[in-house]
């Protein structure tokens, strides 16, 4: 496993180096097939301390992504909240795998993390801040659907097998998903 770690407004002492290397070692037991890891560890300016130490750790596994985020006033407490967050995601990772048998979801090559564009403040001519280029692949609604859940999104754009076509699953605030399907006019 290829592991980088990023550090944003903190001090990247050699404890905290091997600190992030035990805890996300640890993963490989649950998940030995991780290709990389990338671990950023910021501080935030926020107005409570509670949340002012992030740890985010991104794993890439045979084309399949897994992201979790913490927050903590501590980063250590990040660290571990985070990789507890990911132990539970490789759990139901892998128990989604072994019963989609009929097409492995390592197989499906997933998309690039669609990251939502920082929140903009309402201003009076919105301008666009961020562009993000990613490659999709294709797969079905349900392993679209899956890919959203283990990346933590509320939305993924995908090439949708069935179609042909470029569509995009989201949450609902009822707890349902919904399928965007654009047609040219």
């Amino acid at each position: 496993m290829k592991l980088t770690i990023q550090a944003h407004n903190v001090e990247l002492t050699d404890w905290l180096r091997q600190y992030v290397e035990k805890k996300i070692g640890r993963l490989e037991r649950y998940l030995p097939d991780i290709d990389e890891a990338r671990v950023e560890l910021r501080e935030e300016k926020t107005r409570s301390a509670q949340d002012r130490a992030v740890a985010q750790v991104t794993l890439r596994v045979r084309g399949t992504i897994l992201r979790a985020e913490e927050r903590s006033g501590d980063m250590f407490a990040s660290i571990d909240a985070v990789t507890d967050k990911l132990e539970r995601r490789i759990e139901r990772f892998k128990g989604k795998r072994a019963r989609n048998s009929k097409r492995a979801v390592s197989h499906a090559a997933a998309v690039y993390e669609a990251v939502l564009a920082p929140e903009m403040e309402e201003t009076a001519a919105a301008t666009v801040v961020r562009t993000k280029r990613f490659e999709i692949y294709p797969m079905s609604v349900d392993e679209a659907i899956e890919q959203m859940e283990l990346l933590g999104h509320d939305f993924f754009i995908f090439l949708n097998a069935d179609e042909g076509a470029v569509n995009v699953v989201y949450r609902r605030r009822d707890g349902n998903y919904g399928l965007l399907q654009p047609e040219l006019a």
